[in-house]
């Protein structure tokens, strides 16, 4: 019993809970009607089939039994039929007869009347048979009319539903005939918690977008001497520069309306909807100007027209020629700055480019020592480092990289120092982290074997001929720890923020490139060559063939005989012709093969001279598994003279 009244006050509760939950929860108009119109439907099909009111008197007077039309005929020609009442338009009849058939006594008989028989009535007048015939009521006719107008007047109004919701909102799972809608994200003022101040590194374009801004504030100070502002700013540059954390910072400075929109969000699979959509986004940017509106990777509807596979007239097509008419038509848009971002500028159609639709074109390219530097300062704010570390040694090692390639950096510092539980980020994280970033994440280190041996001697060919070459960068450091789908690593460090390469730094690369293959045939011979350069001799044969075709380096001449790879997928042409005979193509091959051979015959000298110095760092490399550059020179030093050049700041 006490069980039982426990079980019932748990009960209780749960039910005083659930009311409660009932009481607290929302339940909207659409939701009643979600579950109503199921119940209508069902209780529509019940009362049709039970409840409804039937018209026809024939239920109110049964038959005993039936008879065929055929054995009716022949009862009336006997004279046993008495009385004969028709139901439903003369189709059915009720017979009362007599006869032995039916124990001399009267009954009942239904009957199935012929459609058409004329004979009939007169054949009954004759035989002196009482005849009636009963119009059916019409008691359910508006039961019926109802009935039959029920399933159209729900579809009906279903339609008229879903063409209300798709006019009243922006689209979305469920919009029918939201298509043509513009899906930019629109803010009246912009909260993206980014300023001016968060962005680093690109400091001219900071500029050029904060004269914008005060274009907008203030746009008396530039009326005043007839400026116009500008329409459009193209920003330029490769992945991960910052572009798009530019257009974050421009809006939360700029405290106008801001729509955002990628390029990829114009086009969909139906015909016509680009168009559609770009029409009403400045639809909406008309009605809020002044405003901002910023399109990401705007090659994924700008690119050249009449290119590619599908040709000229396509759908893409048809948008730019709809964006291009906005930016810059017989209407204008006053009061509205478009900015878009890129890293494809060069596939752009030049209509798109032209002043007056995007009036700038600013560059942003990867940081310079100074712009890495102050990128690193403000990442490092929330990050607690340790005061050995310095962000300008950090930035000294990060040539090339890029901004988001620097937060990458300090983020994954900041998760191995977690992981390997230290309370600050020493200048081991920071190493590894920059390892992991260029090479990929660290694998199980080679067991001590001929494998290993031959590896170690490959990293120190390159590190030796690298070090020996005056025109090469210094090497940073050898390790035998693998990365990716490296066995082994030697990284070098060029001196500053390279942009101009002489011929004689490319000849001490490949030479420095060939120095893992050159140490496999000194010490191993030509039977023992495997295959660990096949990267080397592909970044060494094409480092030769740009010192030939592009940069005007050999014996053929200054002539550029090659432009940079296009496909035809990104906006260019199908066809691609060769600009040189096939006479030139074989100079070609054979200045490149010099190039390539010359290069070898310098990196076998090194090796062959200095093979004493590389037996003592394999063996150092396989016991220690990382040598740091400045350990590495340090031992050559010992031995030969290493020529002056930058020495790195580890």
């Amino acid at each position: 019993m006490t069980i039982i009244t426990i079980k019932f006050i748990f009960h209780y509760k749960d039910i005083i809970k659930g009311t409660k939950g009932f009481q607290k929860m929302k339940i909207s108009w659409r939701t009643i009607l979600l579950w109503s119109l199921p119940l209508i439907v069902i209780t529509f099909f019940l009362w049709q089939g039970f409840l409804a009111p039937t018209s026809n008197e024939l239920n109110n007077n049964v038959a005993s039994s039936r008879m065929t039309y055929g054995r009716f005929l022949e009862y009336l020609d006997m004279g046993w039929v008495k009385r004969v009442d028709m139901y439903d338009n003369g189709h059915t009849a009720i017979v009362e007869a007599i006869g032995p058939e039916l124990g001399n006594r009267i009954q009942k008989i239904r009957v199935e009347l012929p459609a058409s028989a004329p004979e009939l009535i007169t054949q009954l007048r004759n035989n002196n048979v009482d005849l009636d015939a009963h119009p059916p009521k019409n008691n359910g006719a508006i039961w019926n009319l109802l009935g039959n107008l029920f399933f159209p007047l729900l579809l009906i109004s279903g339609l008229a539903l879903l063409f209300r919701r798709s006019n009243s909102n922006n689209g979305g799972p469920g919009q029918a005939m939201s298509f043509g809608k513009s899906k930019a994200l629109f803010q009246m003022e912009a909260k993206t918690g980014i300023v001016f101040d968060d962005v680093a590194g690109v400091d001219e374009a900071k500029e050029e977008f904060q004269e914008v801004v005060t274009f907008l504030k203030q746009p008396e100070c530039f009326t005043a001497v007839g400026a116009k502002i500008p329409k459009g700013v193209l920003l330029v540059g490769p992945p991960g520069t910052g572009k798009t954390l530019l257009a974050k910072a421009i809006a939360g400075e700029a405290n106008v309306p801001f729509f955002s929109i990628s390029g990829s969000e114009f086009v969909e699979m139906f015909v016509g909807v680009g168009a559609s959509r770009v029409r009403d986004l400045f639809k909406k940017a008309k009605e809020n100007a002044p405003c901002i509106v910023f399109i990401d990777e705007i090659d994924a509807v700008g690119r050249q027209r009449g290119t590619g596979i599908g040709g000229g007239n396509d759908e893409r097509e048809q948008t730019l020629n709809q964006l291009l008419t906005e930016m810059d038509g017989f209407e204008g848009n006053t009061g509205i700055i478009v900015i878009a971002a890129t890293n494809r500028a060069d596939i752009l159609d030049s209509a798109l480019l032209r002043p007056g639709r995007f009036d700038r074109q600013v560059s942003v390219d990867v940081p310079d020592f100074n712009g890495r530097l102050a990128i690193l300062s403000v990442h490092a704010k929330n990050k607690k480092i340790d005061d050995d570390v310095s962000l300008s040694t950090i930035a000294r090692r990060t040539p090339g990289f890029s901004g988001a390639d620097l937060a990458n950096l300090l983020n994954e510092a900041a998760i191995l120092t977690a992981r390997r539980r230290k309370k600050t980020i020493t200048i081991n994280e920071v190493d590894a982290s920059i390892d992991r970033v260029v090479a990929g994440m660290e694998g199980t280190p080679l067991i001590d074997s001929k494998s290993k041996r031959l590896i170690a001697y490959h990293e120190v060919g390159h590190a030796i001929v690298g070090t020996l070459l005056k025109n090469h960068e210094p090497v940073q450091k050898v390790t035998l720890i693998p990365r990716g789908q490296a066995k082994g690593l030697t990284w070098f460090t060029p001196a500053d923020d390279q942009t101009l390469i002489s011929r004689a730094q490319i000849l001490s690369r490949i030479m420095g490139a060939l120095g893992g293959r050159a140490v496999e045939e000194v010490v191993f011979g030509d039977a023992e060559v495997t295959t660990g350069a096949s990267n080397d001799l592909q970044q060494v044969t094409s480092m030769a063939r740009q010192m030939v075709t592009r940069f005007g380096m050999s014996d053929i001449g200054p002539l550029c005989l090659e432009n940079e790879a296009a496909s035809p997928f990104l906006g260019r042409n199908m066809s691609s012709n060769t600009e040189y005979s096939d006479e030139i193509a074989i100079k070609i091959d054979a200045q490149v093969k010099t190039i390539v051979d010359t290069c070898h015959i310098k990196a076998l000298e090194i090796i062959k001279d200095n093979r004493v110095i590389i037996d003592y760092l394999v063996d150092l490399l396989i016991e220690k598994e990382t040598i740091e550059g400045s350990e590495f020179r340090q031992i050559i030093s010992e031995y030969t003279n290493i020529p002056q050049k930058y020495q790195l700041i580890n």
